[in-house]
């Protein structure tokens, strides 16, 4: 799932930060941003088309304004009238350059909104494609608890009222940090991250069925909560049951997908008197052990075959020496 982005917020997210000031006014602001990639047209005004993405915002810097003053007005004209045109949902004029009178025109007239900033263009090519990656990442939202556990994001799911919330709670008196609890939204970065964070209206609460909605941030203080947090192990705590097969040794790990990311899954049976609280900070730091090379649970299965071999060996070699009468 990817969330609209109209042209509009962008302008209203990045007004400050990036000094971006209207063109145009209004015009354009509806547009949906479909990239998060940015182009600078550099070839395109020099008449080249061919592989110009008209889904990209394009980004005018001082080398294509000097360039554009070179260059005879008709085909300046002809050049913004095919490129504001195409689709390219807003154009943006850095380092204080401003856009021809012709593309004020062809722009109004296409309701293609246009800005400018004071910035360098290459500081505003970085910061507005790190603004873009975030909000046009791949999203997905998943009913659990969030919690930074020894620096691993720990993903807490399993049933209505079995308990995720209060154990988020339990981490959170212990010393770790809350990211986000009932509803934890989900946005990969990159080929092999995810990145978990809460919902504006639910930031910072925890809902403890008995007792009602508690807020965090104010109780724990600031230490107890983050933004935003890697999520690299999910745990599912489910219902114990004697009839089911749970895992003893963990040499074989379990992933699941989450936005095309395989990340490590725990299914963990709980019952009354469990301290789920520890061996979730076990969990975490199991995890990073295994990040370091170490994993237990290989390690113990390496050296269990070892000593069966061994055994085998020594049981041949007494059978041996029963049937010797030499």
């Amino acid at each position: 799932m990817q969330e609209p982005l109209p042209v509009g917020k962008m302008y209203r997210d990045n007004k400050e930060k990036l000094k971006l000031r209207r063109i145009n006014e209004n015009i354009g602001h509806n547009t949906l941003i479909q990239s998060s990639k940015l182009n600078r047209p550099g070839l395109e005004l020099s008449g080249y088309w061919e592989y110009c993405d008209v889904s990209r915002i394009q980004i005018f810097g001082m080398k294509e304004s000097k360039y554009l003053a070179t260059l005879d007005p008709d085909f300046v004209e002809k050049t913004f009238q095919r490129l504001f045109s195409s689709g390219v949902p807003a154009a943006i004029f850095a380092h204080s350059t401003k856009p021809p009178e012709i593309a004020l025109k062809i722009a109004r007239a296409n309701n293609l909104a246009l800005f400018k900033t004071t910035m360098l263009t290459s500081n505003l090519i970085s910061r507005l494609m790190d603004y873009l990656d975030w909000n046009l990442a791949p999203t997905t939202i998943e009913h659990g608890s969030l919690v930074d556990v020894y620096g691993v994001g720990l993903l807490l799911t399993g049933r209505s009222g079995i308990g995720k919330s209060e154990i988020a709670l339990d981490l959170v008196e212990r010393g770790h940090r809350l990211v986000a609890d009932d509803v934890v939204k989900i946005i990969r970065r990159a080929d092999n991250v995810i990145i978990g964070t809460g919902m504006e209206l639910l930031e910072y609460h925890i809902e403890v069925r008995g007792l009602g909605i508690v807020d965090v941030r104010r109780i724990f203080g600031v230490r107890a909560i983050r933004k935003q947090k890697r999520l690299e192990v999910q745990v599912e705590l489910v219902d114990w049951s004697q009839n089911e097969a749970y895992e003893r040794v963990g040499a074989d790990e379990n992933y699941r997908k989450i936005l095309g990311v395989d990340t490590p899954l725990i299914r963990l049976p709980i019952y009354p008197g469990k301290n789920i609280t520890v061996i979730a900070e076990v969990i975490a730091l199991n995890h990073v052990l295994k990040f370091l090379g170490r994993n237990s649970a290989r390690e113990f299965e390496k050296k269990l075959k070892a000593r069966i071999m061994q055994k085998s060996r020594n049981h041949d070699l007494d059978q041996y020496l029963k049937k010797d009468f030499e």
